[in-house]
This record gives C-alpha cells, structure tokens and sequence, in this order.
C-alpha cells in the first residue's frame, strides 16, 4: 500500500502533468525565441520531410495563427520535394519555402533552424536530440515528435537540453498527443483526484501488424539503405517498443505520477524474421516496477494476423479505468459500477490541439508549454524496456541512465557505416537475451 508521502507526491505530480497538458499558464516571464508581436508572421521551418513531418507542418499551418513555412530541411532530395509539393498545394500563401531555402544533408537543419522562429523536429527519433540541441541553442520554439532519444547518452543530451529552454523560456511541445487529448485529461483529472483510489496495477498495449518495409534499392550506400528503413535499426527507431509504444508507456508514468524505479521483460523475434526487418524484436513484454511497489504490465507486438490493442487499463484501490485513443474513458468503483464515461464524440484531435495551443501561445507571448523533460523520462522508461528484453536482466533505471554507449555512428555521411551491419546473406545481428549486454 503507498504511504501518504508518496500518494501526497504521485497527486501533486498528477495535478502539474494535467496543467501542462490542459496549457495552463506556468509563467509570465518575459517571452523569448524572437517574435516580436500579435500580429507578426510566426516563421516556421520543418526539419524532417516525410509523412510525419509533412503531417505536422500541416497541422501547424491549419491553426489560426499569422504562420508561414519559410525553410525545410532533409536528408533526401526527394523526400523534399513530395513534402513541398503537398504543402505548397493545400496551403499556397502560407509557404514561401523557394529553392534556396530546402536544404538537404546532414547538416541542412542547422540551416533551416537559422531562418524560423519555431521548429517541427520530426525525423527518425535517432537524430532528435541534437537537433533539439540546436533548436534551443539558436533560441527556437520547438514541437518536437516522439520519442525524443533512442538511448542513454541522447536521453541525457534532451534532459540537458530541456533546462536550457526552460531557462530561455522557449515554448516545448512533444507529440505524445495523448497529453492533449479530452478524454484523457478528463480521465486523469479524475484519478488524480482519487476516484479509483491508489494506483496498485496496470496493463498497456500496442499489438498490431506492424509497418511499412522499403526493399534495397541498386547501388544504395548502407547508411542510405538504414535510413530508408529507419524503423528497423536501433539507432534510428530505438525498436518499436520505443517509437510507438512510449505513446501507451507515457500513459503508465502519467497515471502512476512517477518513473519505474526498475523494469525486467522478455522479447524476441517471431513473426517478422527476415533480412527486411533489419535487428528490431517483433514483440515486447515488459513489468514496469514502481518506488511504491506497483507493477504496470506493458505489451507491444508486430503480429499479422492477430488481435490489434491500443490501450490502457489500471487498477486502483477503489476502483478501475480504461482508456484508450479512439476517446475512451471509462471509471469503475470497486464494486463494478459506473462512475465516469466520456462521451467519445464531439472531441478535438489531440494532433492538432498540439499545434493549436503551442502557436496560440506563441502568438500571445506566453511560455506555457515545457514538455522536453518528462518525454525524455517517458522515452527512457521505454528505452530501458528494450536494454531489459534484449539483455534478459532487470535494469534499474539509475544504473541504465547512466549508460556511455551511443548507438550513433561515428560520423554522418552517406558513405559511412552505421555500427551495425549485415553478415554475407544479409541479415542483421539479433540481440540475445543472456549474451547480449546492452550497457
């Protein structure tokens, strides 16, 4: 049972995340990152040109805010070019991106941050933390996609990174959209509130058939290659029970009001075998221990054919919920009855509530908005998740944060190797539990 200190602690932190997400004011301190008034036009720059990247700089152009597009930045050409056509199309006067301001390379977003007063961060997760880095160092706003770092050292790099534009005040959403989405702030209003009483279990799910597969192409490079399929290298994607499944993780840690102390699991690879699918697991079960002693079960798979289940449930000492994205959210007293039920239609999506209230408050000079650090602990639960089924241990978070070894090759060009390749058939190494040491 959770002592009085930490159930007063687990509110308190329940109460500051809902704060966050709803985009209550934390300060009226004097407004940084270069916009000057109301009515000035808020320069944006995408960094990041696939079908997330052009999906978010879309929802940042649908707000009601004086914004234009005015610099891109990507690795492919083109990536580039479909992204701007798409865009240029819907939105016409609010992209002003000619020629000399997309840049492509390694190094292009440096130069497209220069040129905005915001920036979508929305490549493969692995390059996140030190464009972030560069983002707040050049003093930018940020909406930054999940997750924020696909190992030890990035999660360490964002957490610095994440004090610095607090200090300057630089306005930070990231798109662990479930922060703001109705019908899970309602639900944890309420469990912070003590409907269900303290949280002693919990189960979360991401199982589904997986995702796309881009064949090896003629005359690739293996650094082109890997990133073309980023989803399926570590140092890209962080395995998928980072990328997708840190939504449903993120979840646990906001109900809990804490951080796992410890995590231990088991994964393997089941189903998806074959040299397409680069080193990732293709499923995930992982027990999430808290300081207080509760276990949240945690679940995620790339199965075809099988039950998809993108949800969460826990348990409470006075009750039960069950939340999920399609707007669920349901609360249970201990003795089965009703108590809370939201209504599912009528709701905002959380996708493009994000945007909304990062440029409403960018427009009105507001800070409001610092998410940067409990991502990156979320991330990390997640990213510890996978140190656990890949090694077979129980990893203490402590320990883990720690961690020195960088997934990130050593230097970023298209003739250099990343750090894992293919043997002579074309297969990747597969991590195995009992042999493989994460850190």
């Amino acid at each position: 049972m959770e002592n009085k200190e930490l159930r007063d602690k687990r509110r308190e932190f329940l109460k500051s995340s809902a704060l966050l997400a709803g985009g209550v004011l934390l300060n009226q301190f004097a407004f940084a990152g270069g916009h000057t008034s109301v009515d000035d036009t808020i320069k944006i720059a995408l960094i990041g040109c696939g079908d997330r990247g052009t999906g978010a700089a879309f929802q940042a152009l649908s707000t009601k805010q004086n914004i234009k597009l005015v610099a891109m930045a990507d690795a492919f050409q083109d990536r580039m070019d479909q992204s701007y056509k798409v865009l240029a199309a819907k939105f016409k006067d609010k992209v002003d991106v000619p020629q000399e301001r997309r840049f492509v390379g390694f190094d292009a977003y440096q130069k497209a941050i220069a040129l905005a007063d915001v920036v979508l961060l929305v490549t493969p997760p692995g390059f996140r933390p030190m464009h972030f880095e560069e983002a707040v160092k050049q003093g930018k706003h940020v909406f930054m996609e999940k997750p924020v770092a696909v190992d030890a050292p990035g999660i360490r790099k964002v957490l610095a990174t994440a004090a610095i534009a607090k200090q300057k005040k630089l306005n930070v959403i990231v798109g662990l959209q479930r922060r703001y989405q109705t019908n899970y702030i309602e639900g944890l209003k309420r469990i912070q509130d003590g409907a269900i009483g303290d949280i002693v279990g919990g189960q979360v799910y991401w199982n589904s058939g997986g995702v796309w597969v881009n064949k090896r192409q003629p005359n690739q490079t293996e650094m082109e290659y890997q990133m073309r399929n980023w989803y399926y290298f570590n140092w890209l994607c962080g395995d998928h029970i980072v990328e997708q499944h840190v939504h449903n993780i993120d979840v646990a840690n906001w109900v809990k009001g804490s951080y796992p102390v410890s995590v231990q699991g088991t994964g393997s690879r089941a189903w998806r075998t074959g040299k397409d699918y680069g080193e990732i697991y293709d499923n995930h079960a992982v027990e999430l221990t808290y300081a207080d002693g509760a276990v949240i079960y945690s679940q995620c798979r790339h199965y075809e054919g099988t039950q998809n289940r993108v949800d969460e449930t826990f348990q409470g000492t006075k009750g039960r919920t069950y939340l999920s994205a399609n707007n669920t959210a349901i609360l249970w007293d201990h003795k089965g009855n009703e108590i809370f039920n939201h209504p599912t239609k009528g709701n905002a999506n959380p996708y493009q509530t994000e945007h909304d209230e990062l440029f409403a408050a960018i427009a009105k000079r507001e800070y409001k908005f610092a998410d940067a650090e409990r991502a990156a602990k979320s991330c990390f639960t997640a990213i510890i998740g996978r140190y656990a089924t890949y090694s077979g241990q129980i990893i203490q978070w402590d320990e883990a944060l720690k961690a020195e070894n960088s997934l990130m090759p050593e230097q970023l060009s298209w003739n250099t190797n990343p750090k894992v390749l293919p043997d002579a058939n074309g297969l990747y190494p597969v991590p195995m539990p009992g042999r493989t040491k994460v850190f």
